[in-house]
């Protein structure tokens, strides 16, 4: 792998988890488009790492609160909120640990990764236009949570995108943009360090093949993924999800295009 592919696939990771637009689909689609070689799934684990540092920097304020809360005082909102957020990631824990083999063959198609780029985009849509918007994230309920974790096990699907899908059920709930936008990177950061945890035993294995470039690709995806965060939960204060939702139009139409091609 050269510097500038582990690069670009660092930015489509840090701009793909947080954004609702799905890293795993692009991890998949950059290398197809492009013609390269599958990276192979040590360096997908150094891109996660890089995102899973990036949210933790980005809100280690707001889990050392949480964690702090959730174990001292259960009842307080902080309190409550640390446990709903414990059993929302259940179930895509529980998805990604049965469908695991599944994910990483049957599932990246590039035509099913485009059919679902467009499904989940209409959806998108569809729930930024209808919902409510009036439920802010300390305000969430606990069926409420349970639902975006439920929603979030779809994401093991590329495509779906795991920030988008559970936005999109945020908002159905009721929740504003941006409390929809907190709690799915709240929610990110345990489902990420679970899926590099159960992966490092690979990592550790073909330590000889973390090179440069592998270290170079985890920086981008750390630095772009601070970036994509600050920027979604200031853009969603006054703007909608509709660019998102084009662009997953845009790039599922292409991609079925390719596909028919060749």
């Amino acid at each position: 792998m050269t510097i500038v592919q582990a690069v670009i696939l660092g930015l489509a990771q840090g701009l793909g988890e947080f954004l609702p637009i799905s890293s795993s689909a692009h991890l998949v689609l950059v290398p197809w488009f492009f013609r390269w070689t599958d990276p192979g799934l040590t360096f997908d684990v150094a891109l996660h790492v890089g995102t899973l540092v990036a949210v933790v920097l980005y809100f280690w304020r707001d889990w050392w609160q949480l964690i702090i809360k959730g174990f001292t005082d259960v009842r307080s909102t902080k309190g409550r909120l640390f446990w709903y957020l414990a059993a929302a990631t259940v179930p895509g824990a529980a998805a990604g640990y049965l469908l695991e083999e599944k994910a990483e063959t049957v599932f990246r198609s590039p035509a099913l990764i485009a059919v679902m780029l467009i499904l989940m985009g209409i959806l998108l849509y569809w729930a930024d236009r209808r919902s409510a918007k009036n439920i802010e994230m300390n305000h969430i309920t606990f069926g409420a949570s349970i639902l975006i974790g439920i929603s979030q096990a779809l994401a093991i699907i590329p495509g779906v995108s795991r920030s988008g899908i559970t936005m999109t059920t945020g908002l159905l709930t009721g929740m504003t943009r941006e409390g929809a936008a907190r709690f799915s990177f709240l929610l990110s950061t345990p489902i990420i360090l679970g899926a590099a945890m159960v992966k490092l035993p690979h990592v550790i294995s073909n330590s000889s093949m973390i090179t440069l470039s592998f270290v170079i690709g985890m920086l981008v995806s750390c630095i772009t993924g601070i970036v994509s965060i600050g920027f979604l939960l200031r853009y969603v204060q006054t703007k909608n999800f509709l660019p998102f939702a084009w662009y997953r139009f845009i790039l599922g139409a292409l991609v079925l295009i390719m596909a028919g091609v060749r």
